[in-house]
């Protein structure tokens, strides 16, 4: 009998071993499956306890796993974050913090955006932390000014994430679109302006132009993102060229200084000046009304003697002469002596009767107290009317 034909040895004549068993019948071990699942569960295996009891514990198992893979479409979204939800990749819903179901994987992914977190990035250099600025990048940080000169420019930009869907839809890659951004907006607007105003005065100037600029351009390309601060970390010029720029830095730091040493001193001059001119204009106006006092005062002194003048000529005339010389004699040291029908002449010590009196003590060489003045002025006067009887005696003779 050949060894195909039914019946036979099933011996292969080509290789000289026996043919070796075929797979298994797919009924079999499925019999075999829900065996084992019985016994798992305490249920009976077929033919000893009918056929329903293993196919409700298949359910079974169908319904549990069901339950856990439902159950882990539970989420939670923290406190200042976003849940991004996608069916098949595409945008479903923005939920909102707290806690939510979506359609479990592969159906529905749910993505995590943190929108208070403060992002940095740095353009023109390389840093450890964000307060030492090291390793320039040249490539970032070389362009050129308004008057076509190379500048060093390093910036500092935080930013936040203002739109979850925008942020992960709009823009491929948007950490390198905002860089890309950032960049572009620098050299437009460094290359509108000199390089001494970029160096110098115009630092917030250039780094709110620059935030202007790239939120316009963010904006118009609905990347989600919101610029928090833009800083001028450091802007110089070139190495080669360093130290010349630095003398100029220095001779405009001493022009400012002067500038300002200058109004210093006009503050503190000024005020003077014009108190003092305050003073002298008060004073005139002081000699002005004083003037004009004495004036009008002289004049109504003038009417009123001209009327008496007019009323007493002679007894006027006499009185003012009396009045003027009055005036005359009180500010002089000269004594006079009226005696009559006498032709001696007196001497009366006046210089000394008119000193004031000093105590003895005080004249250390007199031998004897000194006289007051009311003794001299008595010794004067007895003196005078000895004087007057020896001339009336000689004329009696």
């Amino acid at each position: 009998m050949p060894w195909s034909e039914p019946g036979g040895n099933k011996k292969d004549p080509w290789s000289g071993r026996d043919q070796q068993e075929g797979p298994p019948d797919l009924e079999e071990v499925i019999k075999g499956l829900q065996e084992k699942i019985g016994r798992l569960f305490g249920g009976n295996p077929p033919g000893q306890g009918g056929g329903k009891a293993p196919m409700r514990t298949v359910g079974l198992i169908i319904a549990i796993g069901l339950i856990i893979w439902m159950l882990t479409g539970i989420y939670l979204v923290d406190e200042g974050r976003r849940g991004v939800v996608t069916r098949f990749g595409q945008y479903v819903e923005t939920t909102l913090p707290g806690l939510h179901w979506h359609i479990p994987a592969p159906i529905e992914t749910v993505e995590v955006v943190n929108m208070e977190q403060q992002r940095f990035l740095e353009i023109g250099y390389r840093s450890g932390g964000r307060q030492q600025s090291s390793g320039s990048v040249p490539k970032e940080a070389l362009m050129l000014t308004q008057d076509e000169n190379i500048i060093d420019i390093r910036l500092a930009v935080q930013y936040q994430i203002k739109d979850a869907q925008s942020y992960l839809f709009n823009v491929a890659e948007p950490d390198a679109t905002l860089k890309q951004v950032i960049e572009s907006a620098q050299r437009a607007v460094i290359g509108k302006n000199t390089m001494d105003f970029v160096l110098t005065e115009g630092r917030g100037y250039i780094a709110d132009e620059i935030k202007t600029e790239i939120q316009q351009v963010l904006d118009q390309y609905q990347t989600g993102v919101r610029i928090s601060n833009v800083s001028l970390v450091d802007a110089q010029p070139p190495d080669e060229v360093q130290n010349a720029f630095e003398d100029a830095i220095k001779a405009r730091e001493d022009e400012q200084r002067l500038k300002n040493e200058a109004e210093a001193y006009a503050n503190e001059v000024v005020p003077k000046a014009r108190g003092a001119a305050a003073r002298i204009l008060e004073e005139s106006e002081a000699y002005k009304q004083r003037a004009i006092a004495r004036a009008e005062g002289e004049a109504s002194r003038f009417k009123q003697l001209l009327a008496e003048y007019e009323k007493a000529p002679d007894v006027t005339r006499e009185r003012m002469y009396l009045d003027a010389m009055q005036d005359i004699f009180e500010q002089t040291g000269t004594l006079l002596v009226d005696i009559k029908a006498s032709n001696n002449v007196l001497y009366l010590p006046i210089d000394k009767l008119q000193k004031p009196y000093l105590p003895a003590s005080i004249d250390k060489k007199a031998e004897t107290p000194a006289a007051t003045s009311q003794d001299s002025l008595e010794s004067g006067v007895r003196s005078v009317r000895s004087a007057t009887s020896r001339g009336r005696e000689g004329r009696g003779q």
